[in-house]
């Protein structure tokens, strides 16, 4: 079965009487070079179990059981249970019906590979969980481009962030390609992106991610604002501040992780906290 052929993932919709829905971010990608590509990226060796949310109509997980992965996809939209059937009948995968944002990541075995086209409404908080879960040597994700530039940004600039230190703390990251519209089944009306994560065996840090949270609350105030909103002693704050050697008037996208990092050292917690 080819699906990579935008007239057959039509029929095989038609026939099955489903279209891609909004609800669930979906955009089918059908373009065999990118899948090649991403393919490539994730660098499993053959037999080895890869992850993945959201097969769609099954055209990545295709393309990595295809390649010699055994997948383990985690789909919920009941749906395209049928259809999955079909476009996955032979190949060494594995459908797990649930919402992916419920599922225990952490229960996963640690060195775990994972690929996927995200739902562009879930793509955020779904890459915070794996990479909080500690359990991935390699994620290989499709997301719109503004999430992967969020994803990779580096401070000082508009797409800097929660997300971007989010990722920085337990990754390296690199953008690898972008992916017109014309890539998907519907077309999406934006640019996507594939982002690899090599994520570091570094212990989660509720404490200083409360901090980074704060700073980025209400990104036009000042950091020292911010962080009072937030429940910081905002004169703890600008001594903090001073012995970093940075402004009073700095303002949360100009501080590095680390400084962030020097900053939660400094700081009391806010109240609960």
């Amino acid at each position: 079965m080819n699906l990579t052929s935008v007239r057959t993932v039509q029929d095989l919709l038609l026939r099955y009487g489903l279209r891609a829905d909004k609800r669930f971010g979906q955009n089918f990608l059908v373009e065999a070079g990118y899948l090649r590509r991403i393919v490539e990226a994730v660098g499993f060796r053959p037999g080895e179990r890869v992850y993945e949310v959201g097969p769609g109509l099954g055209t990545l997980t295709r393309a990595l059981a295809q390649a010699g992965a055994q997948v383990v996809s985690v789909e919920m939209d009941r749906r395209l249970e049928a259809l999955q059937a079909e476009t996955l009948a032979g190949l060494p995968v594995e459908v797990v019906w649930a919402d992916a944002l419920q599922f225990d990541w952490k229960a996963l075995p640690e060195g775990s590979l994972f690929a996927g086209n995200l739902p562009y409404n879930i793509a955020t908080p779904l890459v915070t969980q794996l990479l909080r879960s500690g359990r991935f040597r390699r994620m290989v994700v499709l997301v719109q481009k503004e999430v992967a530039l969020r994803m990779t940004a580096q401070p000082g600039t508009a797409e800097y962030g929660l997300l971007s230190l989010r990722v920085q703390y337990h990754s390296s990251a690199k953008r690898l390609f972008d992916l017109p519209p014309g890539a998907f089944f519907p077309p999406p009306k934006v640019t996507s992106a594939v982002v690899r994560l090599e994520p570091r065996p570094v212990p989660d840090s509720p404490r200083l991610f409360r901090l980074i949270e704060a700073a980025f609350a209400q990104r036009r105030k000042t950091l020292v604002n911010a962080l009072r909103a937030g429940g910081y002693d905002s004169p703890q704050v600008l001594r903090a501040l001073e012995a970093l050697g940075l402004s009073p008037q700095v303002r949360g996208e100009a501080l590095s992780l680390e400084q962030f990092q020097r900053l939660r050292e400094a700081l009391d917690g806010p109240p609960g906290g």
